[in-house]
């Protein structure tokens, strides 16, 4: 399998570690950063290309890695050579670009796989699988952080909302998609943001509602406002037999409280507490190359799911826009 790199960031930078643990052979780095493309190709042994589609020509797959609103173009020209797409999240810009790179993937015939890496995180994957299994019984409640420093990109496209969609679009998207995976279907979603453009304090805060299908409710934080290098995350997730969490800063994995026969909670390590130290992206990244082989058949995160994180997102953006709540399906 030979894979095509197209952005050399750090995204870029990320996959290609992930598929240097494959057997998959990266052929080429395409990127407008010629130093940065020529320093990654160096790096896995690859050609540097400077046009597009002569990547896409010699490769088998194609690994988007480039701002948000790049994708939607870039996909559909691999899709039209028939060559299978890995895209980073958010899936595209809008739904309609979305919905435009599903369809021109299903047509050809070639796989479009999304890079959600948070379901590869190995406490979000115990937590979900402690769902599943059915460790707190029904889940009524969720609880998901997500805060950071504001990212400093050399081309300030995070901080274009045309290109990035902002905060709750390119950050939150992570916890958007991760709620709907544990609890469900989304139908409505109601948001405040707060944002700071101030040149000495930069900062953008929001929390998100969402009200799934099943009843339950998940509350989402996430933020741009940390000074550097911070970054926080935690999950809860409760039901009515018991609690999954995972604080903030812990470097442990996740506890399962569960309801003992007298009423009261005990405490129950779903796996020893040694570090869980695999790189989830080097996970995701092998999860990927044996779906493009075969050995696995089932994606963990489909395009339909990239492209329903999208109207989560959206749908939250509106809200927080218009101070209403705001239905799912009102955004395509």
């Amino acid at each position: 399998m030979r894979v095509g790199i197209v952005g050399a960031g750090f995204m870029g930078r990320v996959h290609a570690a992930g598929w240097m643990k494959t057997p998959a052979q990266i052929a080429g780095i395409y990127s407008i950063d010629r130093d940065g493309a020529a320093q990654l190709a160096r790096t896995v042994n690859g050609q540097v290309y400077d046009d597009l589609d002569a990547l896409i020509r010699d490769v088998d797959v194609v690994d988007i890695c480039v701002p948000t609103h790049l994708h939607h173009d870039m996909t559909l020209r691999a899709a039209a050579a028939g060559k299978d797409v890995v895209c980073e999240k958010p899936l595209a810009r809008t739904i309609e670009q979305a919905q435009a790179m599903i369809a021109a993937c299903e047509q050809a015939g070639v796989k479009l796989l999304v890079g959600h890496v948070v379901r590869f995180f190995p406490q979000y994957a115990l937590a979900k699988t402690a769902v599943d299994r059915g460790d707190v019984g029904n889940v009524g409640v969720v609880r998901l952080t997500r805060c950071s420093f504001q990212p400093r990109g050399t081309s300030g496209w995070f901080m274009d909302t045309a290109k990035s969609g902002g905060m709750m679009l390119d950050l939150m998207i992570h916890d958007f998609d991760y709620a709907r995976w544990v609890a469900g279907e989304v139908k409505s979603v109601f948001a405040k943001q707060v944002r700071s453009h101030h040149p000495d304090a930069p900062g953008d805060y929001a929390l998100a509602i969402l009200r799934h299908e099943g009843g339950a409710i998940s509350n989402i934080e996430g933020g741009w406002a940390y000074p550097p290098p911070l970054f926080r995350t935690a999950l809860e997730i409760a039901g009515d037999r018991g609690l999954i969490e995972h604080p903030a800063g812990s470097s442990d994995p996740v506890e399962v409280h569960v309801q003992s026969s007298g009423g009261h909670s005990r405490p129950d390590i779903a796996v020893p507490s040694s570090p869980l130290a695999e790189d989830p992206y080097q996970v995701e990244i092998r999860h990927f190359y044996d779906i493009l082989t075969g050995a696995i058949t089932t994606p963990r995160v489909t395009a339909a799911d990239g492209l329903a994180a999208l109207q989560i997102a959206l749908a939250a953006i509106e809200s927080a826009q218009t101070g209403r709540p705001v239905q799912v399906k009102e955004m395509g």
